[in-house]
């Protein structure tokens, strides 16, 4: 059972959103007739889906997801009844995992809400992956330039270099890369 968040603006439209979230075996976490001040709203409700149904999502709501998205991620699922191009690719780029246009049909809610609900996890896993890439990719970085410090200043090959570099963070039981970054901040003093 997950908890759903439903924004709308109509309360006769919320309601028939909250039977068939009933109805579909999900809980409504609360009602909001807008998405100001949404980032505080997902903090004190908690929810675990965002369902949005709206005639277009104004800038400011695309703005309160992108702003959400990035400090607390949840799936967002916007039912709207205009679809031009660039609203979706903003709705996207805002962090809706769902964007379905003309209009929300209660009976289709669960399937529409599990699509949603995997896309999300989907682009979690990615964004993760990508992350740990990054950060691997800029810790082999400092590595090399620590490496090119040692065999520059000591005139060590790239063997010993990464011998020295190694034996240091074992030593201090840190991580290579902070090893490399300690280096790095001491020989912009020394040198």
């Amino acid at each position: 059972m997950l908890r759903v968040l439903v924004i709308d603006e109509s309360r006769a439209r919320a309601a028939e959103i909250c039977a068939g979230l009933a109805l579909a075996g999900h809980q409504v976490a609360a009602v909001l007739a807008s998405s100001a001040d949404l980032t505080a709203q997902i903090e004190a409700i908690r929810p675990d889906v965002i369902l949005i149904e709206t005639d277009s999502p104004s800038r400011d709501t695309l703005e309160n997801l992108a702003v959400m998205n990035a400090a607390m991620p949840r799936p967002v699922i916007i039912f709207a009844q205009e679809g031009d191009q660039d609203t979706i690719r903003a709705a996207v780029k805002a962090g809706v995992s769902t964007y379905v246009v003309d209009g929300l049909d209660p009976q289709r809610l669960k399937p529409v809400i599990d699509v949603a609900v995997a896309s999300f996890e989907e682009h979690q896993s990615v964004r993760a992956e990508l992350a740990a890439a990054t950060k691997k990719l800029s810790e082999r970085k400092l590595i090399e330039r620590a490496k090119g410090l040692l065999m520059k200043s000591r005139g060590m090959d790239e063997a010993e270099a990464y011998a020295a570099l190694r034996k240091l963070a074992m030593e201090r039981s840190k991580p290579m890369a902070a090893v490399a970054q300690d280096l790095l901040d001491m020989a912009k003093y020394l040198l």
